[in-house]
């Protein structure tokens, strides 16, 4: 089974086939640049290297967020367009997984992390169990205090892995001690290639159906249901205030 998995939900851009179990390439970049323009093009280039015409894919694997809402977007959209066209099933996974996946060899609970600006992160609890990436409390975005705080009632080693997981390192070792450890650059990027791995074990979803997991809504989109709650709520109390004229 021939496998095509796509990662734009963060800065890094990550494409990767696999044939079977065997990883026939992988792309990596992290550079700020446009996925829009990027992606695409580092699909065909993998394709065509690895011999591989599109019309062999039986899978499309796509990181489905959290992430940069454009950066989440972007990737979903190329998948689903690829699934559609190509006629075959989609399968997301948490981009917050997929970098857990980089602790496989640590004996304590792994800690992913986007940074989510504003002192909030996105981030998940997991921990390998028999050879297996388990995901112990779910993907959210919190307070990166108030995790710190939570991860200190665990009383257990936590690696923390991404790209912003040095900017919290004096808060997480604030309340966790000598508990705190940070995985080494090496190991801060989600490869496209455990993506893939772990799409395969995932549900097979249709293109049509499949929705992204973004946490939170884009700042436009919350700013226009802010206002249309506050203009609803205008306007339930100009009729309150009609009823009591009456």
């Amino acid at each position: 089974m021939k496998v095509l998995g796509i990662d734009t939900s963060n800065m890094p851009l990550g494409i990767a086939l696999v044939d079977g179990d065997v990883v026939k390439g992988e792309f990596i970049t992290n550079v700020k640049k446009d996925h829009s323009s990027r992606a695409m093009p580092a699909i065909e280039l993998l394709l065509r290297r690895c011999d591989v015409a599109p019309k062999d894919l039986d899978l499309i694997v796509v990181a489905k967020g959290p992430g940069s809402y454009t950066g989440v977007r972007i990737g979903v959209t190329i998948a689903k367009t690829l699934a559609w066209s190509l006629g075959i099933p989609i399968a997301g996974v948490s981009s917050l997984e997929v970098l857990a996946a980089n602790g496989r060899y640590f004996p304590g609970v792994i800690v992913p992390l986007f940074d989510a600006r504003r002192g909030q992160i996105y981030t998940g609890l997991y921990r390998y169990e028999g050879g297996a990436l388990r995901c112990l409390e779910e993907d959210r975005i919190v307070a990166a205090d108030e995790w710190a705080r939570r991860l200190s009632e665990r009383e257990e080693d936590v690696l923390f892995i991404g790209a912003n997981a040095p900017l919290y390192r004096d808060l997480f070792r604030s309340h966790l001690g000598e508990r705190v450890h940070v995985a080494p650059p090496s190991l801060a990027l989600p490869r496209p290639s455990e993506l893939v791995m772990l799409g395969k074990q995932k549900e097979r979803e249709n293109a049509h159906v499949f929705v992204p997991n973004y946490l939170r809504l884009a700042e436009a989109e919350a700013k226009w249901l802010a206002k249309q709650k506050g203009e609803q709520n205008d306007g339930d109390q100009c009729s309150i205030s009609a009823n009591d004229h009456s």
